[in-house]
């Protein structure tokens, strides 16, 4: 059995098919032909033009039948035959950044808060194609914006934070990052990067094994300290496969991201239902039979 399925994508073309037949049937049964010229010409000229030979007298039918073909070859070519290609491959974005931000006071009441967001917005900027999400933290996690290809929007959601972001008090890093993990695991972004800005506090064993679980799941993740990075920053990022970065390291840090965490596709492990139209083909078709209506009688 042939894999090739055909379908019709448009099929209410056809519906145009019995109104063709309707008409080429009352063309062929009118007196005089396709055209008629006999009710339209003074008898006196069609009789001279007969003598002169012409006027084809000979009520052939392969105009009406020629233009009637290229007609019904057009309305098939509309109604989208298509042929299944069960062998064509999908694909996913498997890249995606998620920017988890402390907001908590001790980070933005620090004089290196701007820097830090200055940062944030330069990492937006060598997303290139992937999406990109925020997520913000204090006492509690929320989504700031959810994973998105209008980088504009998101940089402009950044450059908003503030101590009155997040209104619950304190810092529990390990909370956004599990917001972070869960939206890798939901989107099935499993090859992107969580990015932790964090003056370190609230670093301890529960980051650290959702630092693993990110790195389980395919992701990688790095942090940016607003300070110097205390050991712990080195632990989460061997842990997460990731890396630090100082708001020293704005420019290794973009590159890095536009370079080094490119879009990378994934092929799926079923294939995608893709059908191609043959409707272009059929319309060249059509053009055979309209050579006859272009006929040229030779002397």
């Amino acid at each position: 059995m042939s894999d090739l399925a055909l379908t019709l994508l448009r099929p209410w073309w056809l519906l145009g098919l019995p109104v063709l037949i309707a008409v080429g049937w009352w063309m062929y049964t009118r007196r005089g032909g396709l055209g008629d010229w006999q009710k339209a010409t003074d008898p006196a000229l069609m009789r001279a033009m007969m003598a002169l030979d012409r006027v084809d007298n000979s009520a052939s039918c392969a105009p009406l039948l020629a233009m009637l073909s290229a007609v019904g070859v057009t309305l098939l070519a509309l109604s989208g035959p298509a042929v299944e290609r069960r062998e064509a491959l999908s694909f996913r974005n498997l890249d995606g950044v998620l920017f988890v931000v402390d907001t908590s006071a001790s980070v933005t009441e620090n004089a290196r808060w701007p820097q830090m967001l200055t940062m944030g917005r330069f990492g937006i900027a060598a997303l290139g194609t992937r999406p990109g999400g925020l997520i913000v933290f204090g006492g509690d996690a929320y989504v700031a914006t959810d994973m998105t290809l209008d980088h504009v929007q998101l940089g402009q959601t950044l450059s908003l934070l503030d101590a009155q972001t997040v209104p619950d008090p304190g810092s529990r890093p390990e909370r956004g990052l599990s917001i972070a993990l869960d939206i890798l695991r939901e989107a099935e972004v499993i090859a992107g990067d969580v990015i932790l800005f964090t003056d370190g506090e609230g670093l301890g064993p529960e980051t650290l094994q959702v630092a693993a679980q990110i790195s389980d799941a395919g992701a990688r993740l790095s942090l940016v300290s607003l300070d110097a990075p205390a050991p712990a920053f080195e632990t989460h990022a061997a842990a997460g496969s990731g890396m630090v970065f100082t708001l020293a390291d704005t420019d290794v840090f973009s590159q890095w991201l536009a370079e080094t965490a490119r879009t990378r596709l994934e092929a799926q492990d079923f294939p995608l239902l893709f059908w191609k139209d043959m409707g272009r083909y059929l319309l060249a078709l059509a053009l055979f039979p309209l050579l006859l209506l272009f006929r040229r009688q030779i002397a």
